[in-house]
């Protein structure tokens, strides 16, 4: 990680980069804003209190990235106004070295989390994108059971759950050995996501029922046959044929072919691919009713 230091006081400049040095950070030093609009950095120290120098324009180009002020005192130009563009936080000087420390790493490790999260949000909306659902998920009420014949059904529902209400979700698989332990760890004020309930014999599935009363979850079944004590809704899909646990007739395979590469590969490639015709190939289109949009 590289700290770049904007700072005219030389000699605390100095003593800060000596001490993050210490911690095994890289850093730079300028003492002008206008000499450091092309610094590359992870984390910029910034004072906003140089003479003659306005931070608007370092602010507005690095908003992207993590600024901490370094002030002599608090007013709307040192700390009020470069907040609002987008700066981070501020440190009031004189201040301690192990105090500047740790705001430099709560926000280091703040801004990989924020990487992180986009990341797994970005793979999910891939992952789930060809998951058609038709249930309004602002009006499912708690606790909840979803029986569906394909489970990225029900996970699309818990994702989008989430999402509406601005919750988490604490997912429970049934399949693994310490759901016991888990479900009786589920807080009054957490949402479980508590999935394969049909994976249980019936005397589990009983502890189970007595264990989850009073707490809030959704609980997944692959199998109608199952009955819960809860409000249920049952939520069957097409898109099992992207679950490739199962097994695909030749109709299927073909279907999800189409579905999944015709935006890819021109009709003659992908009947070639497939094995027949370019007229079959339109014949199965029409069947399935898998037309290319324009």
């Amino acid at each position: 990680m590289k700290i770049v230091i904007i700072e005219n006081e030389l000699y605390l400049a100095q003593s800060i980069a000596s001490k993050l040095g210490q911690k095994n950070f890289e850093t730079e030093i300028f003492s002008s804003i206008t000499d450091a609009m092309d610094a590359k950095g992870d984390i910029y120290l910034l004072s906003t209190t140089i003479p003659g120098q306005n931070p608007v324009k370092f602010i507005e180009k690095f908003k992207d990235k993590i600024i901490i002020l370094i002030v002599n005192y608090i007013n709307n130009d040192t700390v009020v106004k470069p907040l609002e563009m987008g700066a981070q936080d501020y440190i009031v000087k004189p201040f301690k070295i192990e105090e500047l420390i740790r705001k430099i790493e709560h926000y280091y490790e703040y801004k990989k989390l924020q990487q992180k999260n986009d990341f797994y949000t970005t793979l999910l909306e891939s992952i789930f994108k060809e998951v058609d659902i038709t249930v309004d998920v602002e009006q499912l009420d708690l606790p909840l059971t979803l029986y569906t014949n394909y489970q990225k059904v029900a996970d699309k529902v818990a994702l989008l759950f989430a999402q509406k209400h601005n919750t988490f979700l604490y997912f429970i698989d049934l399949q693994e050995e310490n759901w016991q332990k888990e479900v009786e760890a589920l807080a009054h004020n957490q949402i479980g996501y508590i999935t394969r309930v049909d994976k249980l014999k019936k005397d589990e599935r009983e502890k189970l029922f007595e264990m989850l009363k009073e707490k809030r979850f959704i609980l997944t079944s692959l199998d109608s046959s199952i009955e819960t004590p809860y409000e249920n809704i049952t939520l069957n899909s097409n898109n099992k044929l992207y679950d490739h646990n199962n097994i695909l007739t030749i109709n299927e395979y073909v279907q999800y072919i189409i579905k999944k590469f015709q935006y890819q590969y021109p009709d003659t490639e992908l009947s070639k691919k497939l094995g027949i015709s370019r007229k079959s190939l339109w014949e199965k289109r029409r069947k399935f009713e898998l037309f290319k949009k324009k």
